[in-house]
């Protein structure tokens, strides 16, 4: 069965607001540090590391160094996509190694017993998302040629539906339908995974199990809970996909103490 860890919005670079701020960005290291750190030291393997977007707060070189440093991994593959806060010519040459160029950052993982596909969902300047013409294409071509007894998973950084969030529904994916009919036409996709709502949710997208990854810099907190709707005092979280026999996702959910 193949398991997955997925965490998100590491946001390497942000100074955290408010009296107990500015930090020079040694925050949000220090938590990235401690989930891979936890990561690293668990006695069972797993198949791969989804980090979906935002790994930088302003898109600076120097932060896709560090990002490239911190989310290093001698035992599993780190698999990552752009989110609204990455800089496409910047994220490609600090963490990919390769030439600057500012399309969509779209990319195809072989697992064992898995297939992966990570699509870029970033506007350029923007914070809310969509999967453009060229990425739409290049999933539903991949899939088509992917094995379709092969489980797929298909992640992004903006969630596709509403989570009852309101600082997050507001900058959510755009443009949905399109994306489910792509889904629709490749029965070999098993779940949908995302980011960006810096809180961890479970919902159903184009009939499918989606899944959102906690964030780690910070939490998102819902109406009923009060405050100001983000807070930064909460743990770092990581999720646990499991994909079974008959394809059926199940996630799992730790708090990261330091």
């Amino acid at each position: 069965m193949p398991v997955l860890a997925h965490l998100s919005d590491i946001h390497l670079g942000q100074v955290r607001p408010g009296p107990d701020g500015p930090d020079g960005g040694e925050r949000a290291e220090a938590r990235a540090r401690q989930v891979m750190a936890y990561l690293e030291g668990l006695p069972g393997p797993i198949d791969a590391v989804l980090v979906t977007g935002d790994i930088a707060d302003h898109g600076a070189p120097e932060e896709y160094a560090a990002a490239a440093r911190i989310l290093a991994s001698d035992r599993w593959e780190v698999l990552t996509c752009p989110g609204n806060h990455d800089v496409r010519e910047a994220y490609r040459s600090g963490l990919l190694g390769e030439d600057p160029a500012p399309g969509p950052v779209n990319r195809l993982h072989e697992l064992p017993g898995l297939t992966v596909l990570m699509c870029d969902s970033s506007i350029p300047g923007r914070d809310e998302g969509r999967l453009d013409e060229e990425t739409l294409a290049w999933l539903d071509t991949t899939l088509s040629h992917a094995r379709r007894d092969v489980p797929a998973v298909v992640a992004f950084h903006h969630p596709p539906v509403e989570l009852h969030a309101p600082l997050v529904d507001a900058i959510r994916l755009q443009d949905t339908p399109r994306l489910a009919a792509v889904l629709r036409c490749h029965p070999q996709v098993a779940a949908v995974l995302c980011g960006h709502a810096h809180t961890p949710a479970a919902t159903r997208f184009a009939g499918l199990p989606l899944a959102v990854a906690p964030g780690v810099v910070s939490t998102v907190t819902l109406p009923f809970e009060g405050g100001e709707g983000i807070v930064f005092d909460h743990p770092p979280m990581v999720a646990f996909h499991i994909l079974d026999d008959r394809r059926r996702l199940t996630t799992h959910h730790r708090i990261v103490l330091s």
